[in-house]
């Protein structure tokens, strides 16, 4: 396993990430519990999770995915061996309603932190992140921004990181990161850190993958110059970058078959970069998966990659791609791909 450090701290994590959104649907706390053993055995130490999961998002499933998480935890004694990431719900909507609809009041803040502490059985986080803004922006898929004149939203910036440094301070949680957020929030967040010397920001959590490489925009340019690393998801775009949605190889109980309304991965310009991405791998003799985690492993801006596995064979997979480098020659013709279809799936 290669290791890294999270920004600004001596925590070392694991290049690959294990993600968890599955775990409490799509697989069982058995299930958990073995990919968790395997990965540890694989020397992964870094689990991501959030009180949303398991996606897709109900009210009867709401945090059981933390709760596998914090079994294992308790079985295993292992909770000084790992490092857990978490997070807070953003603006609210009917998606997630049946959670709360205070946003990241002191309130929010209170009641999520608390409730997933006890989920995880645990007395601190080692990074506390805010899921996804509550302004208003082109976040999950949209492009362009278009700004809304009725927001309600207020800066509250300046609030949030008061709120999240008292947690800090008590010892629940002992970094703090955003995701799904966009550069002039990371920015904001960086003003206040520097002018109030509240809390800094050390890693964002969007996604990134072959399919989707707006991140190299403005945010990789604050990334590298702010040091703060990117947690890159859905770095295999809901496994249509394995190839077995367009190939037709994809079972009954494929993520996209099972939900039909994730679609941000299923448009005709997704498949036809997919097919393009696949028949490169399978012409260098490699596993299209492992060549599209390998690249973002390859990024300089990137932390650590999450992978999300349903079944322990993906998991093993995907972990070896961590053996793997892409050279010159293969990077170039990824870049040609992208050139032609770029962002398919932003």
């Amino acid at each position: 396993m290669i290791y890294t450090n999270l920004p600004f701290t001596d925590i070392k994590v694991s290049k690959l990430c294990l993600g968890t959104m599955t775990w409490g649907r799509q697989n069982t706390e058995a299930e958990g519990h073995e990919q968790l053993d395997y990965a540890f055995d694989k020397g992964i130490n870094f689990i991501d999770t959030a009180e949303l999961y398991p996606v897709p998002a109900n009210a009867e499933t709401q945090g059981r995915t933390s709760e596998i998480i914090g079994s294992w935890l308790k079985k295993t004694g292992r909770r000084d061996k790992v490092v857990i990431a978490s997070k807070i719900i953003g603006r609210t909507s009917d998606y997630v309603a049946h959670i709360r609809a205070t946003g990241f009041s002191p309130e929010s803040i209170k009641d999520a932190v608390d409730k997933e502490l006890k989920r995880l059985q645990t007395d601190y986080i080692d990074l506390y992140q805010l899921h996804w803004p509550e302004r208003l922006t082109n976040t999950f898929g949209k492009l362009g921004y278009v700004h809304d004149p009725s927001d309600a939203w207020e800066d509250n910036f300046n609030e949030v990181l008061q709120t999240l440094n008292n947690y800090i301070k008590a010892g629940k949680i002992r970094h703090v990161g955003v995701s799904n957020e966009k550069a002039w929030g990371v920015m904001r967040y960086l003003e206040e850190h520097k002018l109030h010397k509240l809390p800094r920001m050390i890693t964002i959590q969007n996604a990134y993958s072959l399919l989707n490489r707006t991140f190299e925009g403005d945010l990789a340019e604050i990334s590298l110059r702010e040091h703060i690393g990117l947690l890159a998801y859905s770095t295999l775009a809901f496994g249509m970058l394995t190839g077995k949605y367009t190939d037709g190889t994809a079972t009954a109980n494929s993520r996209l078959n099972l939900f039909p309304q994730l679609r941000r991965y299923s448009g005709e310009r997704t498949k036809k970069a997919t097919d393009a991405y696949v028949a490169l791998a399978r012409a260098y003799h490699m596993s299209p998966a492992q060549m599209a985690l390998a690249f973002v492993n390859q990024q300089p801006f990137v932390t650590s990659n999450i992978l999300g596995a349903t079944s322990l064979e993906q998991l093993k997979e995907n972990i070896a791609s961590i053996d793997m480098t892409l050279d010159e020659a293969v990077l170039s013709e990824i870049n040609a791909i992208h050139n032609t279809i770029p962002n398919p799936a932003p």
